[in-house]
């Protein structure tokens, strides 16, 4: 799977937590930059991912996430 499947599959998973699609996700993208991304959606959102790509993230990946690039790159890792 490609970045760009990576990436266009993490954004069904936000759509569907935030229930909205007024953002675009890019490398740089924060829970500050997205309507909704709040901790209790951010939980929601890392269950859904985990799910639509079937792996689990270790708690270490999870600390040392800081945006929406660190999240694809651990992805692809797990992949």
């Amino acid at each position: 799977m490609n970045k760009e499947e990576i990436v266009s599959k993490v954004k069904e998973a936000f759509v569907k937590v935030l229930e909205h699609d007024n953002f675009e996700l890019k490398d740089e993208t924060t829970a500050n930059d997205v309507d909704g991304w709040e901790s209790i959606t951010h939980m929601m959102l890392i269950t859904e991912v985990e799910k639509t790509f079937n792996i689990k993230f270790k708690l270490m990946d999870l600390m040392n996430m800081n945006n929406v690039g660190d999240l694809i790159k651990t992805i692809e890792s797990e992949l």
